[in-house]
């Protein structure tokens, strides 16, 4: 039994999610940390919401309102859909608790005093019509590199090359529309040279590993090649306050080195409040951030790459003085590096990338809402970005819900439960099994092996793939032995063993399918005569911040009772009843609905562009 650190990327607060991010970071993640469960290991899930920064500062000027309110209104948003999609945290927090700030300085400091920080100048950006500082994807222009149209201030997407906003072409504020304003001021900046050694030789270690997804690890390794010293602090008002530096207000520690601690920081949370409750020690954080035999997976989309494969590694070298300079151990003692970066590729909508500012989107609440969270699990999970972009279209997405799910999945539990109903009202006794049986049952149970190993190594489509086939191999049982025409008295004890061997065969597939389908998984676990509770669902516990008393929800849960990842005997004389159906046929007309729901927005949006309003 290991332990297993699932670190999943933070939602930014500016605004409810779409269903681009959940397919990054969200439902891999939670498939992953199920299973791991199931398979007997110790997890730690944890997240929160990445709330600093100007985008938060700009969100919050045009709404009229102050950027804590906006972090608090948008955290509660995102909260919500994330429970609602099942995803299973321990605890899933925020950036603007005292609790994260103080071990965001206490990294900074242990970093500063290792020689790995220095204070240099740079140009900044203002924006001429706000005097605000811009972040720097908030800039953009033409790459240097590349000569791509688009780059960001921070990155190139096209080349993915990092850059600085003055060095763009032509680059303009994305707030005003102005050329920004450069102008030079101190910071502090992560001496990523003195880093470098050690970068890569981890790097090396891991593609030797053999572990992490072949365009993950090109894709850092290729960061290596132009390695420069990055700014760490900002001129801003709005973020965590730069140790040393109190006497100047508007410099602020950068959420590239603030974000990531999260996962420490919410680690340190979690065991402070298990403490709290009575349930561990405020220390146990520890077995899985000091303890080199943990196992660490950070989950995100590919365009957090550079932030968990050289920024964050960076920053834990650095404090665990592992660096060109050596240093020394500070309070949180050696952290361990990422075992493996889980990036996913984009997702796209209809052909075109997913924007909420231009409203080319689909939120989580909608589609929660008008399909449920499984049909949108089981999308993202068989047909979504896990190692090359994907596209999202409605027309794809009935069609397998309706194909899939409904006529698939969903057609064998009923047809077998429904049978069962009304043959027996109850799992009957088998008698002596046929080959038949023997083989669809030796079939399922082998699934387990493989699905499993599947979902450990991060192939997740091939394990979803290998259920669904193993779905279908009972849907062709029930075709071959024809339970439904075994009317004859004398045929009763071979319809008895035909419907117990098909409950079995649905009990163990459902079992697997809960980690992607945990939703459903305990509606058929219901079905089944079971308690309903194979996935443990998370909770929005409405807390408050352990240091300073501000109100605000967390996602938790109580995971500790999971079943066995394992083939479990169905009870005979469990009674079964009549089941309603699990999944719900879509209408084809959905797909010109939602079509046309697109096409609203983005008419609105374009109007709103030419001070247009068509409301």
């Amino acid at each position: 039994m290991s332990k297993i650190l699932s670190a999943v990327a933070w939602p930014y607060a500016n605004g409810p999610r779409h269903i681009g991010h959940v397919a990054g970071f969200g439902v891999p993640s939670d498939v992953f940390s199920r299973y791991m469960r199931m398979a007997g290991h110790e997890v730690l899930m944890v997240s929160g919401t990445d709330e600093h920064g100007t985008p938060i500062m700009v969100a919050a000027d045009k709404d009229g309102t102050s950027p804590q309110a906006l972090a608090d209104k948008n955290n509660r948003i995102i909260v919500e859909d994330l429970v609602n999609l099942g995803l299973s945290y321990d605890l899933f927090t925020r950036t603007t608790t005292q609790n994260h700030e103080e071990v965001v300085q206490q990294l900074f400091i242990g970093c500063r005093e290792n020689g790995y920080m220095k204070v240099q100048k740079m140009l900044v950006a203002f924006d001429p019509r706000t005097g605000n500082t811009l972040p720097d994807r908030y800039i953009e222009g033409t790459c240097p590199i590349c000569g791509a149209a688009g780059a960001r201030g921070d990155q190139c997407d096209n080349c993915g090359n990092q850059l600085d906003p003055q060095d763009l072409i032509d680059p303009v504020s994305k707030v005003s529309g102005l050329r920004p304003e450069f102008k030079e001021t101190e910071h502090y900046f992560l001496d990523l040279p003195a880093l470098a050694d050690a970068l890569s030789t981890w790097l090396d270690e891991v593609e030797k590993a053999g572990k992490w997804r072949p365009n993950v690890i090109s894709f850092s390794q290729h960061l290596l090649e132009d390695v420069r010293p990055r700014a760490m602090t900002r001129d801003i008002t709005w973020g965590i306050p730069v140790p040393g530096w109190e006497d100047q207000p508007h410099k602020r520690l950068y959420v590239w080195f603030d974000a990531v601690i999260g996962y420490l920081s919410a680690s340190i949370e979690w065991a402070r409040r298990r403490e709290e409750a009575g349930q561990g020690s405020r220390e146990d954080w520890r077995e899985w951030w000091n303890n080199p035999e943990a196992l660490s997976y950070y989950f995100m989309g590919k365009d957090n790459i550079v932030f968990h494969s050289q920024i964050w590694p960076a920053e834990l070298l650095a404090y665990n003085g592992e660096g060109k300079y050596g240093g020394s151990t500070h309070e949180f003692g050696v952290l361990n590096l990422p075992t493996q970066v889980v990036a996913s590729e984009f997702l796209t909508m209809e052909g075109e990338k997913f924007s909420s500012s231009k409203q080319v989107v689909i939120y989580v609440r909608d589609v929660l809402e008008r399909y449920g969270a499984d049909a949108l699990r089981y999308f993202i999970s068989i047909a979504g970005p896990e190692t090359s972009d994907a596209d999202f279209t409605w027309k794809e997405f009935v069609r397998r819900n309706n194909s899939e799910l409904v006529a698939g999945w969903g057609n064998l539990v009923s047809r077998t439960a429904a049978m069962v109903a009304k043959n027996f009202g109850e799992i009957p006794a088998p008698g002596a099994l046929a080959e038949i049986d023997t083989q669809l049952l030796q079939a399922i149970s082998q699934g387990f092996t493989q699905v499993g190993e599947l979902i450990a190594e991060h192939h997740q489509r091939a394990a979803l793939m290998e259920i669904m086939r193993l779905v279908g191999e009972a849907n062709t049982y029930i075709s071959r032995t024809e339970p439904f025409k075994m009317k004859d008295p004398a045929q009763r004890e071979r319809l008895a063993t035909v419907l117990h061997t098909l409950v079995q065969a649905v009990a163990d597939l459902n079992m697997m399918l809960s980690v992607f389908l945990p939703h459903s998984a305990n509606m058929i676990d219901k079905i089944l005569g079971g308690a309903g509770d194979i996935a443990p669902m998370p909770e929005l516990v409405e807390t408050q911040d352990l240091d300073s008393g501000h109100p605000y929800p967390i996602i938790t849960g109580d995971y500790r009772n999971v079943p066995a990842w394992e083939s479990r005997p169905v009870v005979v004389g469990t009674p079964i009843s009549k089941p309603k159906p699990v999944f719900k046929k879509l209408d084809e007309a959905v797909i010109d609905e939602e079509l046309e729901r697109l096409r609203a927005r983005e008419a609105r949006w374009r109007a709103g562009k030419l001070g247009i309003n068509i409301e």
